[in-house]
């Protein structure tokens, strides 16, 4: 009788295949529920809780009680260790056997000491198997072996092992969704443990049909092999029978000769698939979590390597693989012999993944010089690519800063989540603000976590948007954010894809040859270029979201700059014994804090808590070097400065002439500190402070450099005349012969002029330093995300009370109380100093307090007392200015931005990340906003707005409540912003002048290093890593145009040489002026590293 043939409905029978492939429905009757033929409870299963992350050798020393499937085991963040002991069945022998387990959370099997696979509990990522014997004798028994290796293990076919089950979830324990904040009180159930037999057969039927279904669903119904793989599949069900082994080769057999057969018409397109497992540092879980984390998923990996010849894996961040190597010791060695069999491939280049936005220019720099060379002496060799697949925005800087770094590639894969508009390209080059330009693939698939599927395969042709410039694309394979990384399944499903019709070629390499590819092709000259920041236009929120973070960072990256400087400095003058050691660990913890989900404040607040305490970390101990070099150099002694013996250090390119504040407290009683301050009244001028008494000093200090005593004392005189203040009718009018600043009842600025133009910057009408409170309430994204319509809901604080606090002569201030809410308020500070081209909003002052450890630390009470929830808040100015470009600084340099909504790529720029400063300027006249810890900027026409607090509650509840300091200024100037000062100003404002006591009465001041050219700065000096007689100092080119000039030392120059960030390609330069400068050259925002040789060879 002749077989049924039915026309195929291509829905109910892909449904079919779905429901035959199941592990939900039908699981008694279809494949998939034959997976697991037999299985064997375990002989031994007992438990152990921690509080703590503990280690193996810990773990096992202490106490086990018999537990149970089905038992729960928490709370959150507890650590679990099980004893296993099990004994494989006499009658299956021949059979390949697995532990299954199920602890609904991540664990870790070790075996005599060893870590050996990762485990991921619960749906989705799952690995929930273990391979004890691929081909088992039958019978074994259970034998107790102490220090034997992993090999004898698998030889007597005895089995003990520990499980180490972490109480959490690879995207850690949010209560009701993925992001919200932890359960810290969830429990994780042991659902599954026991031995089972795995059918080999039966799983690679089931890769076979889930392929087959894929394809048939995948591919376009114009495609012959779309309807040869449903009826294929249908076929091989008729012929399946679940319960008759002896049909799964029958079954198999028809799937070999259809994946044999479609090889001979392969596309030209080919996908280059790379395993990878992304793991963030920390986000949903804390940084020890994460070092679990990398032991799971890489030694998952390395199994893999055993049984899939072709598999290739890469991984990022040498922080994590620092955190293997020392947590790990055994599991790393097995690392470095797979890298150098070209299986475990190290790429990205830098520390850790940091966001692209945030960090300085010399941050960016440390990141690329410390991973580098921490990849060089762990492997042998730089890595050539950039590995950055999920920050938030790329800055301009990165391309220049990259190819000095040994990087000629960039991946990434972000952009593809803009919300607006979608980015024209797949493999480009892309240009920095200096012209640098780096090779870029964004993999078409969109992801760097795909599972290998069919889907994907084809959408990395279908979604690649240089088609004809270039012919293969990246897939980017492996389970990631949580870790996991590449299984079993994914490796099957790309070996049996390498060639099949309607599909592209499928081939596993590594990312270096598939950049090499390019460029062997010859395909890189068909390339377009895309110049400037690659801006994502999604999660803006993230330039304001935890602003305690920001401030610490930014903080840390000025002490650093700081400490560097002097420390060199000291041993250069005095043998200071330079702590590169502990310098190299404190940058380690600062570069770690930039993650790029940890620094932008989309983590859960137990990664904050962990991150405060790395950023006092880096204060203690920087502040600690900062006076040991300063003792060393200037005999300065621990306590509070006084003007009867004061030293003040200034450590930016240029002469300072600032007001300083010295506390009350100390100032200094005694007779001779009152003789002393006698003598030189008439060389300094001072005021005391209206608030808290401190002592306001008028000081000049030349060039990275100090200046002691008396020859502090500014040589042009304050004109007591030129400042001033006056209250007229609710109105308080502050000036200081450059400025003219009117500021009314409520704190808001009403105009400010400036003098000497007699031009307001105030738009006629409006208020600046204007509060406005927004609406935040994101689509999801609650800590990343602030969406446009946010600007539709603005609401300006309510009016404050102001009083006049200090009258002069070096400073003149008024404070306001703003309430923001019934829970939150503003106290303010506006002041204009003597000769300050900028009028400063900052906090209401404290009594200034010591640290045995510090120099002058100038502690600020609140700003802002917060404690909203989905609120906003951001400060405005309306200024009288027209132009359709407002200018940005960013890490080394800046940008412009449209100020205009014109296309979607304009409207999509609605919030944007600055640095220290942003300017609106016309021919002749501008006007800067600058900041000391903010980076969320707006300015739409003529309106700029700086982004001070959010109140986000998921990751982290608590997100920014409670007090805030900060303080930002308002800059009104002739002519451009660079010929006006502003970037002198900005650095001034978040740079401060460092206050020592000394005891010596002697006048002194000196320069060590400084520039000829006010467009180039210097913006770090270190010792080099390498050469102990060198000192590297680094400039950049801040004004955009190419600069000439000359590079001055105190100290004396035997050689000097120009090199990249990493401090090889030496080019020599000439030295001059008696061998104390050296004559530079530099393009528009070119980053120079210049090494100097000054003599003998220090600590």
């Amino acid at each position: 009788m002749e077989a049924h043939v039915v026309q195929k409905h291509k829905r109910c029978t892909l449904e079919r295949i779905e429901k035959f492939l199941s592990p939900i429905y039908f699981v008694e009757a279809n494949l998939k529920g034959r997976l697991y033929r037999d299985s064997a409870p375990l002989l031994e299963l007992r438990h152990h809780c921690s509080a703590d992350r503990i280690s193996y050798e810990e773990a096992t020393g202490r106490d086990f009680k018999e537990t149970h499937v089905g038992h729960a085991f928490g709370k959150t963040w507890t650590t679990h260790w099980f004893k296993i002991r099990c004994r494989i069945p006499d009658d299956w022998k021949g059979e390949e056997v697995r532990l299954r387990w199920d602890s609904g959370s991540e664990a870790m099997i070790w075996i005599d000491g060893e870590p050996v696979q990762g485990l991921n509990g619960g749906d989705g990522q799952a690995r929930h198997d273990f391979i004890l014997s691929k081909k088992s004798a039958g019978g074994e028994k259970q034998a107790k072996i102490k220090k034997t290796s992993p090999l004898i293990i698998k030889r007597l076919f005895s089995f003990i092992l520990y499980i180490e089950m972490a109480a959490c979830g690879m995207f850690g324990a949010g209560c009701g969704s993925m992001i919200a904040p932890p359960d810290g009180d969830r429990l994780f159930t042991l659902s599954k443990a026991d031995i089972v037999v795995f059918d080999r057969e039966c799983y690679n039927l089931i890769i076979d049909l889930s392929i087959m279904h894929d394809l048939a669903k995948e591919l376009p119904e114009s495609d012959p092999s779309s309807w040869e793989s449903l009826y294929l599949a249908n076929e091989i069900i008729n012929q399946c029978n679940p319960f008759d082994r002896q049909t799964f080769s029958r079954c198999r057999q028809m799937a070999r000769e259809f994946f044999s057969r479609t090889r001979e018409n392969s596309s030209r397109f080919t996908v280059v698939a790379v395993g990878n497992c992304h793991i963030d540092c920390a986000w949903l879980w804390p940084y020890g979590e994460t070092i679990r984390k990398c032991a799971r998923s890489w030694s998952s990996a390395l199994r893999l390597m055993d049984d899939y010849p072709d598999f290739v894996f890469v991984a990022s961040q040498a922080q994590q693989f620092e955190w293997v190597k020392l947590n790990y010791p055994s599991l790393y060695q097995k690392i470095v012999s797979k890298s150098s069999a070209g299986k475990f491939v190290p790429v990205g280049g830098t520390w850790i993944e940091m966001d692209g936005n945030l960090p300085s220019g010399e941050s960016f720099i440390r990141q690329f010089l410390v991973g580098q060379r921490f990849f060089r002496e762990e492997f042998g060799k730089y890595c050539s690519e950039f590995w950055l697949p999920d920050t938030f925005g790329y800055s301009g800087q990165l391309p220049q800063i990259m190819r000095k770094a040994g990087i000629r590639n960039f991946l990434t894969q972000k952009l593809s989540w803009n919300l607006t508009n979608k980015f024209p390209h797949s493999t480009f080059m892309w240009e920095g603000i200096d012209g640098s330009s780096c090779l870029v693939h964004f993999p078409p698939a969109d992801t760097y976590g795909s599972d290998a599927s069919v889907h994907d395969i084809i959408k990395s042709q279908t979604n690649m948007k240089d088609l004809g410039r270039s012919s293969h694309s990246l897939l980017l394979y492996g389970y990631g954010d949580g870790g996991g990384g590449p299984n079993e399944d994914m490796l099957e499903r790309l070996e049996r894809l390498k060639s099949v019709a309607g599909c592209p070629n499928v081939e596993l390499s590594t990312v270096d040859s598939f950049f090499e590819g390019i460029e062997k092709r010859n395909e890189r000259r068909n390339l377009v270029d895309w110049v400037g920041e690659l801006y994502l236009e999604l999660h803006r929120g993230t330039y304001t979201t935890q602003a305690q973070t920001k401030l610490a960072n930014r903080r840390g990256e000025i002490l650093l700059h700081d400490v560097e400087m002097f420390a060199t400095i000291g041993s250069l003058l005095k043998g200071f014994a330079y702590p590169r050691s502990e310098l190299l660990r404190v940058w380690k913890l600062l570069l770690l804090n930039q993650f790029h989900d940890v620094l932008p404040g989309s983590s859960i607040g137990k990664v904050y808590a962990d991150a405060m305490a790395y950023y006092e970390d880096v204060q203690t101990t920087g502040t600690k070097i900062l006076n040991e070099a300063c003792a060393s150099l200037f005999d300065t002694v621990v306590g509070p400065p006084d003007i009867s013996g004061l030293l003040i250090v200034n450590t930016l390119p240029w002469e300072r002439q600032e007001i300083v504040a010295l506390p009350r407290c100390v100032e200094g009683r005694s007779p001779a500190a009152k003789r002393r301050r006698s003598s030189l009244s008439s060389k300094w001028q001072s005021q005391v402070a209206t608030e808290d008494e401190s002592i306001l000093v008028a000081v000049s200090v030349p060039s990275l450099g100090y200046a002691k005593n008396a020859r502090l004392s500014c040589l042009k005189k304050v004109d007591d005349a030129s400042l001033s203040i006056d209250e007229k009718n609710g109105f308080f009018i502050l000036s200081n012969g450059i400025l003219k600043a009117t500021i009314d009842s409520g704190g808001r600025l009403v105009s400010c002029v400036l003098l000497a133009t007699n031009r307001d910057a105030v738009s006629p009408g409006t208020y600046c330093n204007q509060f406005v409170l927004f609406d935040d309430i994101p689509l999801y994204w609650d800590a990343w995300d602030v969406m446009e319509y946010h600007l539709e809901t603005r609401a300006e604080a309510a009016g404050g009370m102001t009083e006049a606090m200090d009258r002069g002569p070096l400073r003149v201030s008024v404070q306001t109380r703003i309430p923001l809410s019934e829970r939150s308020h503003i106290v303010q500070t506006v002041y204009l100093d003597a000769g300050s081209p900028s009028i400063k909003f900052q906090t209401k002052e404290s009594e200034k307090f010591w640290d045995v450890l510090s120099d002058i630390v100038l502690v600020l009470l609140l700003q802002v007392d917060w404690h909203e929830s989905h609120k906003f808040l951001k400060v405005e100015f309306p200024l009288d200015v027209r132009s359709t470009q407002a200018t940005y600084e960013i890490q080394m340099g800046h940008l412009q931005r449209p100020t205009h909504y014109n296309t979607s790529w304009d409207q999509a720029r609605f919030e944007v990340c600055a640095h220290k400063w942003a300017d609106l300027s016309e021919h002749g006249f501008g006007v800067a906003l600058l900041n000391d810890c903010k980076y969320g900027y707006s300015t739409h026409k003529n309106v700029m707005r700086l982004s001070l607090l959010r109140s986000s509650k998921s990751p982290d509840s608590e997100a920014d409540m409670g007090e805030h300091v900060f303080t930002y200024s308002l800059m009104p100037h002739e002519g451009d912003l660079q010929s006006a000062g502003v970037i002198r100003e900005a650095y001034s404002l978040n740079f401060p002048l460092r206050c020592f006591s000394v005891t010596d009465a002697e006048d002194g001041s000196q320069s060590y290093f400084r520039m000829s050219e006010p467009g180039i700065v210097l913006e770090t000096i270190k010792q080099a890593e390498e050469r102990p007689n060198c000192v590297v100092v680094r400039l950049y080119e801040a004004f955009g145009g190419q600069r000439k000039g000359e590079l001055w030392s105190f100290f004396e120059i035997e050689s000097a040489w120009r090199s990249d960030l990493l401090e090889d390609d030496l080019e020599p330069l000439l030295v001059q002026d008696g061998r104390h400068s050296v004559e530079l050259v530099l393009k528009p925002f070119e980053i120079v590293t210049i090494l100097l040789d000054l003599g003998n060879e220090r600590n």
